[in-house]
Order: C-alpha cells, then structure tokens, then sequence
C-alpha cells in the first residue's frame, strides 16, 4: 500500500511525471518553495525566478492541467507500487548522497534497513558460460552471508545474479529503465514479480513509461549509489556495465573485477579495469573482505545447514568444489549406488548446498558451510 509520510509527496509525484524536469531542476524547485505543494500552484514568474530556463517553465505551466495529483497517487496503490521521494524517511540514504539522486522512487516489494550492506552485481547481456557461472556463484555467494545483491534485470549476467540471489535465499533488488507496469525484457516479467516478493524491484520512472535505450544508462547510477561497491563480472569495452563503474567512481564506492580470457572481447572491459585498479575478484571472499563484512551470512543463520560428518551427503559435498562433476564420476569416486547418489544429489540440491551447471553435472554453492574432515574426497 502507497503511504504518504512527506505531506507534499503527492506533489512529488506529480512533477516526476513532467519530463523536461530531471532531478537537479526539481531540487532547485523545492529549495526555493520548500513545499513542492507551493510551487505546484506557483505562477509563471514565480517559477521563473527560481532560474529555470522558459521552455521548462512552460511545460510546467502546460502540464500542470492534465495532472491531478491526488490522481497519481490512487492509480499507484490500486497498481500496488509504493513510492517515496528524497524526503522521505525511507529513501536509501547512500543513493541520496549522490549528485542526482532521483527525486521519487517507484517501488514493488520493500526496501529495507539492511539493504544498505549492498553490491552492484554488473555484466554484458552477451554472456559466456564462464561469465554466467561467475555470476551466479559470486551473487550466491554474497547472498548467502547477508549482502543485497542489486543488479538491472537486464539478460545475461544481471539476471543470472538476481536467480542466485533468490536460489540462495537473499535479497536482491532490481533497478529498471522503465515504468514498473513496463518490465523489460518482457520474459523476465516471472523473475520481477519472484525480486518483489523477497525484495525490491525500483525504478525513477513512473508507471506508463516506456523502456527506452535513453533511460539505462542513467539507471546506472541508481545501482552504483545504492551499494557499497560495484563488481563487474564480465563486459566488454562497450558494455554498459562499464558506466556502472564511471557513476561508482564518481560516486566514491568500490570497484570489483573478475579477470577473464585475454582473448575474449568479453572480457577486455574487465581486465582493463584490474589493470587500472579494480579489485580482482576470484571468489567472494575477496569483496567481502575488501568492505569488511566476512561472515555476516553465518551471524545471520542465512547459510544452509551442513551434513553430519561420516554421511552420504557430507561425502558427497566433500567432492564438490567450484568445477563441475558429472554424476558418473562422482559415483564412481564414492562408491556409492548410482541410485543412492542421485537421491542424495538431488537432496542437497533441494537444500540449497549444490546446483546443477548443467545436464547431469554439479558444483557446490558458493557460500555455504562445508565439512572439512581428513576423509575428503575431493574431484580435481
């Protein structure tokens, strides 16, 4: 349901949907009327003292009879989509540290307090295998010892860091170009609505919006300023994941990269990151280090539960390591029934300890507690 703790939010709402109006003109509106409530009903000389240049003081003018104010908030709690705007208590308060914070932020699900220990997780839509794989064991990862994992919903390693957020049982939110009644792509509607439930999907644009190649970019900062730190896991050098970086730096947070092949052009972007500076990330230690938040997930009870020793599955687990086994060779190595061992995969994976990489073959989930015991059995 749509609160409304800023007396003027409404107002807010209402020049959000003004497009002429970007975050920096309607900060100058409010810190000349201080109530946006004033400045709605604010002639056309008055706004123009405020330094506005004419044809935004005209399109204020003109816009301002086609919207109701009251209107605009109705619509947004029949459609379920909450909202906050720069002044309320809620707004995350490193996103509204930055130069353009935006004014009013659209939200399915809820933000909460501990999103604050958050990571931008970034890549190319073109994605290789090892960028996916990648992706999905360091957001799993960071999921798992209690880190927001923020990301856009965009195809390739966005969406496979959302999944292994979700899978591991973490928050995750997405940050999106467009209205929220607008999810783009139009395949990812199912994995939106699965980020709302236990998390956030946001976005600067109001519902009806439209996804345009216009708006990601500046979608970019949203997802730099909300986190700690930016970890760019596979882009090329035209990669908008590299403006995600640009905003972080500007934006005083951390950079973090995962080398890749020298002869990948997916992978240019982000050795010529490691190569300017960026924290090279092999595993997710190496971030969670870096911002000092090693072993929060254990604190929280968020890690799955390990096997007692001595069991099939505490065996099993031993095995795994971060390359795929197939299931013959694990058989083969416990000695087990190929019957017992495929009931147990399957038990461990239900349980969140393991995961498929593909037909057949397993890997464990980054993360989560191992038995370490002199019996390990590991597959190299």
């Amino acid at each position: 349901m749509v609160t409304e703790p800023v007396p003027d939010l409404k107002y807010w709402v209402a020049f959000n949907r003004i497009r002429r109006l970007g975050p920096i003109r309607l900060r100058q509106i409010e810190a000349r009327f201080g109530d946006l409530s004033l400045a709605w009903k604010a002639s056309q000389s008055d706004l123009t003292s405020v330094g506005l240049d004419k044809s935004t003081v005209r399109e204020i003018v003109s816009s301002r009879p086609e919207i109701d104010p009251d209107s605009e908030m109705e619509a947004l709690e029949t459609a379920g989509i909450d909202v906050i705007c720069l002044r309320s208590p809620e707004y995350p308060a490193r996103l509204a540290e930055i130069y353009d914070p935006p004014p009013v932020l659209y939200i399915r699900g809820k933000l909460e307090p501990g999103d604050e220990r958050s990571v931008a997780v970034v890549g190319t839509r073109a994605s290789s295998g090892y960028g996916l794989e990648m992706a999905t064991r360091l957001a799993g990862g960071l999921a798992a010892n209690g880190v927001t994992v923020v990301s856009g919903l965009a195809v390739g390693i966005d969406a496979a860091a959302h999944r292994a957020s979700l899978d591991a049982g973490g928050r995750t939110i997405a940050g999106v170009g467009s209205g929220l009644d607008q999810v783009y792509p139009a395949k990812h509607a199912d994995l939106a609505r699965k980020i709302a439930e236990s998390g956030a999907v946001i976005s600067e644009y109001p519902p009806g919006v439209r996804p345009h190649a216009r708006n990601f970019p500046r979608g970019n900062r949203i997802l730099s300023g909300l986190t700690l730190g930016t970890l760019v896991v596979e882009a090329g050098f035209r990669s908008g994941a590299l403006l995600t970086v640009t905003h972080a730096l500007e934006q005083n947070r951390e950079v973090f990269a995962v080398p890749g092949s020298t002869l990948s052009e997916r992978s240019k972007g982000t050795n010529w990151l490691i190569q300017q500076g960026a924290k090279l990330v092999l595993d997710v230690e190496d971030i969670l280090e870096e911002l000092n938040i090693a072993g929060l997930g254990a604190q929280l009870g968020l890690s799955a539960p390990t096997p007692d020793p001595g069991t099939v599955e505490s065996e099993l687990l031993n095995m795994l390591r971060t390359e795929p086994v197939h299931m013959d060779e694990i058989t083969r190595r416990s000695g087990e029934p190929s019957s017992v061992v495929s009931a147990t995969l399957t038990m461990l994976e239900l349980g969140g300890l393991v995961r498929q990489a593909g037909s057949m073959l397993y890997v464990a989930v980054p993360g989560q507690r191992r038995d370490i015991t002199t019996h390990t059995k590991e597959i190299s």
